[in-house]
């Protein structure tokens, strides 16, 4: 009987473009009219964010934006003075090969440096470097061997799970949101700066479409006037968002992955019947990435031997695309920002951002080791009873457990930041405590070594050592009898049966009676 082998294809994700690009940012500003000289800067932050991509052919076109914020003191006040700025830029990026199907496209932008002065009472000067990381996946066909029959072909299989079909949409989301202050708070001059947290996504699949609900938290500081002179005031509220994706062919049967960006967040305010600003207006923009996959199972062959004739097996290395696993675990740091005379005199709000996040799999293989920079940014009175914006980082290292086992699989990490709280001790040390999220994904894809051709040499058969049925072996724990039938050229059942064992591992080493096939 001629061998026959039977041959199965699944797709796989392949990686065709993964870089960074650089974009230089330069803002030489003239203040208007009506706005105050420049006494005193406070602070400058340059926010890039993606507004827009296509995908034509073998370039990744996009467009980035710089919201440019810049906050200082006029010489005749303290009030803080905001100036807020865009540049747009078109960008494109050379893909080394045409990008055919369903592609997933993954763009993030973020601020390298800023530098910034005044070059006199009326003109800013601004440089800033953002680099933007861009990574464009698409599929690919992978052929390996299910199954093989004749020839006295011996198999050992392993089962495969796959992304049979996968299917990405982008949408993206206004929602408009009006708060008013408490009526404790000072009346709002003008709004210094804004913050947006993103939390996890809720989604569920109806009638064929994914419904996604979610909530954005605005962090909002303005200018106003407290006991006669300049201060800065917090104010925070939710902002929900429900909204319906269209994705064709989409059912009970996909698992989802769905994500939400910010791409702007205006806030102005509202003033009353008697002129006084008290409501606060907010426009989101949201960009929400939904990647959903229906997940599959195939058997490949992992190994193979003919216990009667001379074969050979050809191995390749295949990718199974999965939906990624997504670990948060909740943590806290805390740093000290001041001490001493360096505490100032009023401290108005603090809060922290999370950059260089890496990820690694600790040696446990159960735990995921998390490092980076936490920035802690505090808006302030100094002695003097200047507004000051000062920042601080911090340099910290984390073990979150997950609880399964991640070994060999590629893990990256997201923190998120749901809180600060600051605390000035009666030995005067200013301290701040933040509660982090980490949002850890583990890999895409798993990879396994799979027999993708078997050739038998029906010619010759293999020489045996000698005229026996039964041959002794020694065992040692845990050694897998598909390697000790494979070295003898007989079958896993023939040994498993002949010494009543239970798993296709020894439990206990020892002699085994090895049945000779013919």
């Amino acid at each position: 009987m001629e061998l026959k082998l039977i041959r199965e294809t699944i797709p796989a994700a392949e990686k065709i473009f993964d870089g960074i690009q650089e974009q230089g940012v330069e803002l030489d500003y003239i203040l208007p009219d009506y706005y105050p000289d420049i006494f005193r800067l406070v602070r400058c932050e340059a926010v890039p964010v993606v507004t827009g991509y296509s995908v034509i052919g073998d370039k990744l076109s996009y467009e980035l934006r710089c919201d440019i914020r810049i906050l200082y003191c006029g010489e005749n006040g303290d009030n803080v003075q905001c100036i807020v700025q865009q540049q747009s830029f078109s960008k494109t990026a050379e893909l080394g090969r045409n990008v055919t199907g369903n592609a997933d496209v993954r763009i993030s932008a973020k601020t390298g440096h800023i530098n910034f002065r005044a070059v006199n009472k009326r003109r800013l000067d601004i440089r800033a470097a953002v680099s933007v990381k861009l990574t464009v996946t698409g599929e690919r066909e992978q052929e390996f061997i299910s199954d093989a029959e004749g020839m006295n072909i011996q198999l050992r299989k392993i089962p495969v799970r796959y992304a049979a079909q996968r299917l990405n949409a982008n949408k993206n989301v206004q929602v408009s949101e009006d708060t008013e202050i408490a009526a404790s708070q000072p009346d709002i001059i003008c709004i210094a700066a804004c913050r947006c947290t993103v939390s996890q996504c809720d989604v569920k699949t109806v009638s064929g479409k994914l419904l996604v609900k979610g909530e954005v938290t605005a962090d909002i500081l303005y200018s106003c006037q407290k006991d006669g002179s300049s201060a800065l005031e917090p104010v925070s509220f939710p902002v929900s968002y429900s909204q319906v994706v269209d994705m064709d062919g989409i059912d009970d049967s996909f698992e989802h992955n769905v994500t939400a960006e910010v791409v702007s967040c205006e806030v102005s305010p509202i003033a009353d019947r008697s002129g006084s600003n008290r409501t606060i207006h907010c426009d989101l923009e949201l960009h929400l990435i939904c990647n959903s996959v229906r997940i599959a199972s195939a058997t490949a062959v992992s190994d193979a031997y003919s216990t009667v004739y001379p074969c050979e097996v050809t191995f390749s290395e295949i990718h199974a695309e999965q939906l990624p696993e997504v670990y948060t675990e909740n943590f806290r740091r805390t740093a000290v920002l001041a001490q001493g005379e360096s505490v100032p005199a009023a401290v108005y709000s603090v809060w922290c951002s999370p950059k260089n996040i890496n990820a690694r799999i600790a040696e446990d293989g159960r735990s995921v080791m998390l490092s980076g920079m936490l920035t802690y940014s505090m808006a302030a009175k100094d002695s003097s009873g200047m507004i000051v914006m000062p920042d601080k980082d911090d340099a910290f290292e984390e073990k979150i457990a997950v609880g399964s086992d991640i070994s060999g699989k590629d893990v990256s990490a997201d923190i998120r930041v749901s809180g600060v709280s600051y605390n000035i001790s009666s030995d005067g040390v200013l301290t701040a405590k933040a509660e982090l999220a980490a949002d850890i994904t583990s890999g895409g894809s798993s990879s396994i070594t799979a027999v993708t051709d078997i050739v038998v040499d029906a010619s010759s058969k293999k020489q045996r050592d000698g005229d026996y049925a039964v041959k002794l072996y020694f065992g040692i724990e845990n050694e897998n009898v598909w390697d000790i039938a494979k070295r003898y050229s007989t079958s896993v059942d023939a040994v498993m049966e002949e010494n009543e064992l239970n798993g296709e591992k020894l439990e206990n080493g020892g002699m085994l009676l090895i049945p000779i096939k013919e």
